[in-house]
């Protein structure tokens, strides 16, 4: 069950009419959150992603399933089915059996998927499926919010990794 904070925060965003997945970018930090401070861990950055936009779908965030080359059948379907409980209201109660052996489960995986190197990590390689376009239309959209003191200190670290690469 997501926090009570992480609900509100997803809802100003849908108020503010920001889109789908910046709503569900909140359960996906709660998520990575819950990595952090050992709630439970995840056995990789993909996975504890995929939980938080489980979570974002059975809260009723309209994140569209993955496109159909984008992730496997199974993947598509258990989205289609996280965005119908969502859109449905309360269902039936969990079952307790399987949610604390899903808990025990998680429990015995590591907690370095949410590290920030994991993160960057994961954040490149996506970027990186996503072709030089993309990358570069981001990056322009960046430049645009940075301001003034945030290019200048974006130009000291493209300096230094320069320097080192």
């Amino acid at each position: 069950m997501p926090e009570k904070e992480t609900l509100e925060r997803a809802r100003e965003d849908e108020r503010e009419g920001k889109s789908a997945s910046t709503q569900a970018g909140e359960f996906v930090r709660e998520e990575m959150h819950h990595v952090r401070e050992g709630k439970h861990g995840a056995r990789s950055t993909k996975q504890a992603i995929a939980i938080g936009l489980s979570k974002a779908r059975r809260a009723g965030v309209k994140l569209n399933p993955p496109a159909k080359g984008k992730a496997s059948a199974k993947v598509r379907a258990q989205a289609k089915r996280d965005s119908a409980k969502g859109q449905s209201g309360r269902g039936r109660k969990p079952s307790a059996t399987r949610s604390r052996a899903t808990q025990r489960a998680l429990e015995r995986e590591g907690h370095s998927a949410a590290s920030s190197g994991a993160l960057a990590r994961q954040a490149r390689s996506s970027a990186r499926a996503r072709g030089p376009q993309a990358r570069h239309k981001a990056a322009m959209k960046a430049v645009q919010t940075k301001g003034q003191e945030g290019m200048r200190e974006s130009a000291r670290k493209a300096a230094r990794t320069r320097a080192a690469g």
